[in-house]
């Protein structure tokens, strides 16, 4: 595992409970979704490399919906 930078971050309460409550649902720590978020953003505004995935950009969905959801209607 690359070593990590110890970082002191001032933040809104409010924006504190939303990341912690996001952290919980997706079962990571705190600190990991902060990263998880700022890696994510870093790599979709083209300022950090992804790493070995498939784009999470919406041009990566296939022709007509998205890669994650069927849009074929039921008959």
């Amino acid at each position: 595992m690359a070593a990590r930078k110890p970082f002191l971050l001032r933040i809104d309460p409010a924006l504190l409970d939303a990341l912690k409550r996001w952290a919980n649902d997706e079962l990571r720590s705190l600190n990991g979704q902060i990263e998880f978020v700022l890696r994510r953003s870093l790599e979709d505004a083209g300022r950090l490399k992804r790493r070995g995935r498939a784009p999470h950009s919406p041009e990566a969905a296939p022709p007509g919906g998205h890669a994650d959801r069927d849009d074929t209607p039921d008959r």
